[in-house]
């Protein structure tokens, strides 16, 4: 059913309704991944470097190492780089 100004106010309820549904379990998920980290920061995991694992992980294997490379002469240009070998 459409207003006077033509929106299909039926279908923009479903839609909102839908988008708040999808942030209710995107916040579920996001304490679940924080419960997870915490555990294995208990269990003495460094989560600093397991979530850059993660993220280098979602990477395609060119992008990922593209961005190490750029890292590493970020790295060597900045001299924190230990020597070449």
């Amino acid at each position: 059913m459409a207003d006077a100004s033509g929106v299909a106010v039926d279908q923009l309820k479903a839609f909102i309704e839908r988008i708040e549904h999808l942030e209710e379990e995107k916040k579920i998920l996001t304490d679940d991944i924080k419960v997870v980290y915490a555990e294995a920061k208990g269990n003495g995991f460094d989560v600093k470097a397991m979530r850059k694992i993660v993220s280098l992980r979602k990477l395609k294997p060119h992008d990922r190492e593209e961005a190490e490379a750029i890292l590493d002469l970020y790295l060597h240009a900045l001299g924190m780089a230990g020597p070449s070998s």
